[in-house]
């Protein structure tokens, strides 16, 4: 199973850099869109224990 894992991981990373070599302005969207959800999601956990602490 673990060499599974490993194609999956290989599979991946190929098709990223496909995606960047192919679209590079769709992927830095998808990148800044993701980066922009982690940002949205750290603001969230801090007002629930902000609000949590008051």
């Amino acid at each position: 199973m673990k060499w599974l894992k490993g194609i999956v991981v290989v599979l991946v990373v190929v098709f990223a850099l496909f995606y960047m070599i192919s679209r590079p302005e769709d992927a830095a969207n998808v990148v800044e869109g993701a980066f922009g959800a982690v940002v949205s999601a750290s603001e969230a956990v801090g007002r629930f224990f902000t609000s949590l602490a008051t």
